[in-house]
């Protein structure tokens, strides 16, 4: 099965939150609950920018995000 690059990042995201809401987890991040949202849902192409603080905020790399 061949799964989308934003289904990846979103299906790690939501396992990488745990219990924490989504506004307590886009804080952590240092972006906005509407962000984490749309990202979780698959519904967002997010910028390197954005990678790039998920990355430094979860501290992974980047490759960590997709798998």
């Amino acid at each position: 099965m061949n799964m989308s690059l934003a289904r990846r990042l979103a299906d790690n995201l939501k396992k990488r939150r745990g219990k924490l809401t989504q506004g307590q987890f886009a804080k952590k991040l240092g972006i906005s609950r509407a962000t984490v949202n749309r990202l979780e849902i698959a519904q967002q192409n997010t910028t390197l920018k954005t990678l790039e603080q998920l990355t430094k905020s979860l501290k992974c790399d980047i490759g960590d995000l997709f798998k």
